[in-house]
């Protein structure tokens, strides 16, 4: 067991296991890519951006999410959902049509990044409804515009202080600054490729439907349409944090 490393992980991209006594790597170091867009996000073929500064002002970018069309689930790293998932990576173009996702996606690489370790998103959100979600995913984007799922999270808004604290509803027309669970994957984005967050408010039905009226969800049967609005700018730096190896 002393000669065994403490970590073994297998690195997409490369298609490469590797060792280390840590997790993250060791010199692994965070790299934060802040939300921006001209306030049309939607869709694959919308204005969203990851870059490296936050923007001045907020162009906030706005959905809705309605609980009676959520979007779908399509791959994941899922377990245990019988066949009402299927579990792999899986291009998310067709995905990314819906209006009521979100896409920010990086220029192109220059270089080659290794991501090995945890992936951190925090949002700044408001809404018309007292609860709704926040769902995201982390993508790798080919040169040809193929987009590859890697790890994905999901926030119930009543809960964003914590599962041991009350309650926390929210008002229309305030601004709540949301940490979403850290995501954790090993992945080789190649030089030319694109790193791209997906934003939305389903994963269903691998996430269970948030009806968005701050009832109990289990023994309700029907729910209301959130409009929700994702801000961005350096009063409200929406972020995507990364752990990169450099070798």
């Amino acid at each position: 067991m002393e000669k065994i490393p403490r970590v073994r992980y297998f690195t997409m991209g490369i298609n490469k296991w590797q060792s280390s006594d840590t997790w993250p790597p060791k010199g692994a170091q965070p790299v934060t890519f802040f939300l921006s867009s001209g306030g049309n996000a939607n869709t694959l073929n919308g204005d969203g951006a990851l870059s490296d500064s936050a923007p001045a002002t907020d162009s906030g970018d706005k959905f809705d999410y309605d609980p009676m069309n959520p979007v779908p689930s399509y791959g994941g790293n899922v377990c245990c959902t019988g066949n009402a998932v299927q579990g792999g990576a899986f291009d998310q173009r067709k995905m990314e049509e819906r209006k009521d996702i979100l896409v920010y996606s990086t220029e192109p690489l220059k270089e080659g990044i290794e991501l090995s370790g945890p992936i951190e998103v925090t949002l700044y959100v408001s809404s018309d409804v007292k609860d709704t979600d926040i769902t995201v995913k982390l993508i790798d984007v080919y040169p040809d515009g193929r987009a590859y799922n890697l790890d994905e999270t999901i926030q119930r808004l009543r809960y964003r202080n914590g599962y041991d604290k009350p309650l926390a509803w929210m008002e229309a027309g305030k601004v709540y600054k949301v940490a979403l669970q850290p995501m954790n994957t090993s992945n080789f984005f190649e030089t030319g490729h694109r790193i791209r967050l997906e934003v939305s408010s389903s994963n269903f039905p691998r996430f269970d439907r948030n009806l968005n009226t701050g009832g109990r969800n289990y023994d309700e049967a029907a729910g209301v349409v959130a409009h929700n609005v994702v801000h961005h700018s350096k009063q409200y730096p929406s972020e995507v944090k990364i752990t990169v190896v450099r070798k």
